[in-house]
């Protein structure tokens, strides 16, 4: 018999491409994880008014984020630029609407970890990765972090983090990924997947 594949939900919002990229590398890491298989999707913009922002479908990307995909999922990572020390709008209102997962503990027990992005090497990254975490922590999830075992996380002058991996994107968000965000934000998707595999045996 063929053993399920654990499938790790690789969940993000982007606005200028950094998280999006740093959503792929995690995916990336997870695909590296025999047995584990990335699923990327994101969420929609959110309307200062009472209509619809965007349309059901995105027009390029990833799919657009179901409560199915959640509760399907073995295990989570939650990716969002950092706004004021806080993860962005449309990422809190779609977790607001994770009531009915919580109610009967779809979440209970699987891992999780967060990643972001910032403008400035100290725009708030540490503060969005630990407040990113409490919904999930709420929802019983397990959190996965980043080691000092990393030796990228002990030499970087960019992003990374224990609490999860980081960019430093520029003020004008143009700046690339650098060579250890990158490995960092694989290392930290390979770590969630096979937390993820061990916890399905």
């Amino acid at each position: 018999m063929i053993p399920e594949v654990a499938r790790i939900l690789v969940l993000y919002y982007s606005v200028g491409g950094s998280v999006r990229r740093m959503a792929e590398l995690i995916a990336e890491g997870v695909e590296r994880v025999q047995g584990a298989e990335a699923r990327l999707r994101t969420v929609p913009k959110v309307s200062p008014v009472t209509r619809l922002a965007e349309p059901a479908v995105p027009p390029a990307g990833a799919p657009y984020c179901e409560l199915a995909d959640l509760e399907d999922c073995a295990g989570l990572a939650l990716g969002s630029p950092t706004r004021f020390g806080n993860m962005a709008a449309p990422l809190k209102h779609f977790l607001d609407g994770t009531g009915p997962l919580w109610l009967n503990g779809a979440l209970a027990g699987k891992p999780a970890c967060v990643f972001t992005s910032t403008g400035s090497l100290h725009g708030g990254q540490e503060a969005t990765l630990l407040s990113m975490m409490l919904p999930l922590l709420h929802h019983g999830m397990l959190i996965v972090g980043l080691p000092y075992s990393e030796v990228d996380l002990q030499t970087t002058r960019e992003g990374g983090t224990p609490y999860g991996t980081s960019h430093v994107a520029g003020m004008a968000g143009d700046a690339p990924i650098s060579d250890a965000e990158k490995r960092l934000a694989i290392a930290l998707g390979r770590r969630l997947a096979q937390v993820a595999c061990k916890l399905a045996r």
